[in-house]
């Protein structure tokens, strides 16, 4: 599934440190995810530099934060990088705790595979059925990405291969290139932060409907003329009887 093209309203800065006197913004966490020398550092460098660096230390698992805008929203986005020991046997994935950890913090998630690497794009299934077994009654957004696009002469995944296995398991797909298109990861990026600051939104709605509103406060100005009402009650009730 083709998304519609956003990067031309997407800015990056780093986060400040928060002021007594200014709203914090929103927090948007995000998973990369997927087997070993699929791109995914590289994927998160790219959208967040917008520069292309090819080689990468195995297993980094870092964590990026960064402070972005997206269509006038500001959103404190935090995307976690992962290592790729991922084993699969029999359709069972086997990940470490640390892993585990991460798709218990993420709020969103991206499922990276290379369409050079067949049995990295095996993997994606049972991540994604790990993520559900994690967030049973969530509705975490998931988009499955085929990386490396450009390699076409070592291609071992079709572009129908991507798009049946989204379809199957009811999430967004696309095909890129890291290496020659900026906008396609910006994209990428970008829709998941919004749909992950939709479910933000849904949340609250839900929170708030769910408060009993409390009991409205008297008006002092109503409780003083009370007051004094009260009080010439008092005083002009022994005259009256008196003249009766």
């Amino acid at each position: 599934m083709k998304l519609s093209s956003m990067s031309g309203n997407f800015l990056l800065a780093p986060i400040p440190e928060a002021s007594s006197d200014c709203l914090l913004p929103k927090d948007i966490k995000l998973a990369v995810l997927g087997s070993g020398r699929v791109g995914k550092s590289a994927m998160i460098v790219r959208f967040l530099t917008k520069r292309f660096i090819g080689d990468y230390e195995p297993n980094t698992g870092k964590l990026y934060s960064r402070l972005v805008f997206v269509e006038g929203d500001q959103l404190s986005l935090q995307i976690q990088d992962t290592p790729g020991c991922i084993q699969v046997q029999d359709n069972l994935i086997q990940v470490v705790d640390s892993l585990s950890r991460c798709v218990q913090w993420a709020e969103g998630f991206l499922l990276v595979y290379s369409i050079t690497d067949y049995n990295s794009y095996q993997s994606i299934r049972p991540l994604y059925q790990h993520i559900r077994k994690v967030h049973p009654d969530s509705r975490a957004p998931v988009i499955i990405v085929g990386n490396k696009g450009d390699l076409l002469h070592a291609r071992q995944v079709q572009t129908c291969d991507g798009i049946q296995l989204a379809n199957e398991l009811g999430s967004l797909f696309l095909e890129i290139s890291t290496s020659e298109n900026y906008d396609d990861v910006c994209d990428v990026f970008q829709h998941l932060c919004k749909e992950v600051s939709k479910l933000h939104s849904l949340g609250g709605e839900r929170r708030r409907s769910c408060i009993i509103p409390r009991p409205r406060s008297p008006n002092m100005q109503d409780l003083k003329r009370r007051f004094k009402q009260a009080l010439s009650s008092k005083v002009k009730s022994p005259s009256a009887s008196a003249l009766g």
